[in-house]
């Protein structure tokens, strides 16, 4: 991970008091070349996409000190040359619960200058009502593929373990299995993993193994999603491929990285596991 010259003021598995002032400093931008070099990825990106965030715990108060309570959707775009660490970025976030704005629409503004600074593109933002009906968990279109009878051995991913036949098909899977580990702390992050191609018949047993394989493995959540795009382009050459994880929230935020071939894909809804 690149450090930005900032290595000893990040956050991450640090205890850090709550900051109860607007604190626009507390966002730690991680540069995305790193991880990306490290998968053959330079100059033009073979995909197109975003990190789309939820944050459940916003607040503020309004100009008679009443709070307001939001459910925040933010779009980072996948070509921004940094990503927001979540951890600062739920600081961030709750540094505003003391704070009084003169309106929701000064909250946006602030809100998409801090964060399209932070990862040097702009960043989409919308502020919910918590009642909104546009944040129900949905299911996963397609075909789940976690009852395959297959053997798990304690390897890490790799795109060896991928295989695919001649049949091509146009097809959705996904799967609820998948578990990875933060790069600084080594705790836990849960997700389901969804699919969509038109190319060779990826193998469902062999996908599983390699999706199950992220168990051990330590890396951001936007980078093990550009591994898996990347493994399975070279795998299937594929007409079409569309990889988005929908990891389920921690401190009060959810993460779904969508990486694909096609420049007007969209993120599907959160889940009902979110």
């Amino acid at each position: 991970m690149e450090d930005n010259g900032k290595a000893g003021d990040m956050l991450l598995g640090k205890q850090v008091a709550v900051v109860d002032h607007y604190s626009p400093e507390l966002l730690y931008p991680i540069a995305r070349s790193g991880a990306r070099a490290s998968l053959g990825i330079g100059g033009t990106l073979p995909f197109y996409g975003c990190d789309l965030w939820h944050g459940y715990e916003i607040s503020w108060l309004g100009p008679r000190g009443k709070p307001e309570v939001r459910v925040g959707r933010f779009s980072v775009p996948a070509d921004s040359p940094h990503m927001v660490e979540s951890k600062s970025f739920k600081l961030y976030l709750n540094s505003l619960n003391s704070t009084r704005q003169a309106s929701e629409e000064e909250v946006l503004a602030l809100l998409q200058r801090d964060l399209s600074a932070a990862v040097g593109a702009p960043v989409g933002i919308e502020l919910l009502p918590v009642e909104a009906g546009s944040l129900a968990g949905a299911a996963l279109p397609g075909t789940c593929i976690d009852a395959q009878d297959i053997a798990i051995d304690d390897v890490a991913p790799s795109a060896a373990m991928l295989r695919c036949a001649d049949e091509i098909v146009e097809e959705s899977l996904y799967s609820h299995l998948l578990r990875s580990l933060c790069p600084v702390t080594g705790q836990p992050d849960w997700a389901s993993v969804w699919l969509h191609y038109r190319g060779p018949a990826v193998d469902r047993g062999a996908l599983l193994r390699y999706l199950v394989a992220f168990r051990r493995h330590q890396e951001f959540h936007e980078q093990c999603v550009e591994r898996m795009f990347v493994d399975l382009s070279a795998l299937l050459a594929p007409e079409t491929l569309t990889v988005q994880a929908f990891y389920t929230r921690r401190g009060g935020m959810d993460i779904n990285p969508l990486r694909s071939t096609e420049a007007d894909a969209r993120p599907l809804p959160r889940l009902n596991r979110q």
